[in-house]
C-alpha cells in the first residue's frame, strides 16, 4: 500500500519524463521504500529493459522522495538534491517493462549538506541493482 502516490512529483523536484518512482511505501526513519511501475515507453527503457541509469536514477529519487516527505510533513518547500558520487554501483539484471520494482534506500550518515544512502533495488523478489550514493542537499533552498 501506498503512502503516497497520487502526486509523486509533490515530493520529489523531477518532472516527466525522468519521474522515476510511482509512489513511497514507506518512510520509516533512516529507511525509504518506493515502487516503480515501469512503463514500455519510459525514457529509460531499450529493448524491453529499464537500463542501469533508469536504475541508478530510481535510487536517487528514492533518497529524494525520503527528503521531500519529510519537508511537507513540516510544510516546508521540498529541497534539491544533487548526486556527488556513486559507489559501489553493481547492476545485476535488468528489470522488464511492464513489471514494478522496489527500491529501498537507508541513510548511512549526514554531514552538513551531505548525505551518504545505500540503495537496492529489488524485483521478484531479486536485487537488480545495489550501489552507495552521496547526495549534496541545497541549502538555499531546505
Amino acid at each position: 500500500m501506498f503512502i503516497h502516490s497520487d502526486d509523486i512529483t509533490a515530493y520529489i523536484p523531477q518532472r516527466t519524463p525522468i519521474v522515476m518512482i510511482s509512489g513511497i511505501l514507506e518512510v520509516d526513519g533512516p529507511k525509504t521504500r518506493t515502487a516503480l511501475h515501469i512503463a514500455p515507453d519510459n525514457v529509460f527503457v531499450e529493448n524491453g529493459v529499464l537500463m542501469p541509469p533508469g536504475l541508478m536514477e530510481n535510487i536517487a529519487q528514492t533518497a529524494a522522495a525520503r527528503i521531500g516527505y519529510i519537508a511537507r510533513q513540516e510544510n516546508s518547500p521540498v529541497p534539491l538534491g544533487f548526486i556527488g558520487a556513486v559507489n559501489n554501483l553493481e547492476i545485476l539484471e535488468l528489470p522488464p517493462a511492464g513489471q514494478t520494482i522496489e527500491t529501498t534506500t537507508e541513510i548511512g550518515g549526514e554531514v552538513f549538506n551531505a548525505t551518504m544512502v545505500t540503495g537496492k533495488v529489488m524485483y521478484d523478489g531479486r536485487v537488480m541493482a545495489q550501489c552507495e550514493m552521496k547526495i549534496f542537499i541545497n541549502p538555499l533552498n531546505k
